[in-house]
């Protein structure tokens, strides 16, 4: 295996701001299914349970005051072809979703997970199983940025945007610019995954 210590910013130091900006912007343009009803749920586990690697995030309204706190509105989960979507405040963490969460042979890939699973568990009891924090991973593979824009840029290549990231989560209406923010979050999470399973022992 080649070693990209010298190469490759972000494994020998930060990568810093500037150099992050610098690169090419990318977002998830394949298929995107925003869950919100029981029958569309059914239909949507069962494509999930199907694959052993998915990306993982989740979504929250944002608090401009303190002690203000919100449940998560969205839960991103991003296979190969297709990325869902799940409004929580329709659906709640349903059963097939925490059987998704708990299995130890399906992977969840994301980063700062103590905090999404503490918060989805607050929803709805479930035992976290197969969840890979990339931010602990890298931080184990001695790669100096540990933040999902961070590490795209080191390990992929390219930024993803942040301009949805304070918008209101829990409307019901999801606009399209939230809809591929959210989406592209869980699938660079995947890609993540298998780029650090490549580059690292």
């Amino acid at each position: 295996m080649t070693h990209h210590t010298q190469a490759r910013p972000g494994f020998d130091r930060r990568m810093t701001k500037e150099e992050i900006n610098a690169c090419p912007m990318r977002q998830w343009t394949g298929a995107v299914h925003v869950v919100r009803s029981k029958n569309e749920l059914a239909a949507a586990v069962e494509r999930l349970a199907s694959h052993t690697v998915l990306g993982f995030d989740t979504e929250t309204r944002p608090t401009f005051s303190v002690g203000e706190s919100y449940p998560p509105s969205l839960l991103q989960l991003a296979c190969e072809e297709e990325v869902f979507l799940f409004q929580l405040k329709p659906l709640g963490l349903a059963q097939p979703l925490r059987e998704i969460l708990a299995a130890p042979g399906i992977i969840k890939a994301g980063v700062s997970l103590n905090d999404d699973i503490r918060a989805l568990n607050k929803l709805s009891s479930f035992h976290a199983g197969g969840f890979v924090d990339l931010g602990q991973r890298a931080k184990a593979a001695d790669i100096k940025n540990h933040g999902l824009r961070g590490l795209a840029a080191v390990l992929l290549g390219f930024r993803i945007a942040k301009g949805a990231q304070t918008s209101n989560w829990a409307n019901d209406q999801l606009t399209p610019q939230q809809i591929r923010y959210a989406a592209t979050d869980a699938w660079v999470g995947r890609e993540l995954y298998l780029a650090m399973a490549r580059e690292t022992p």
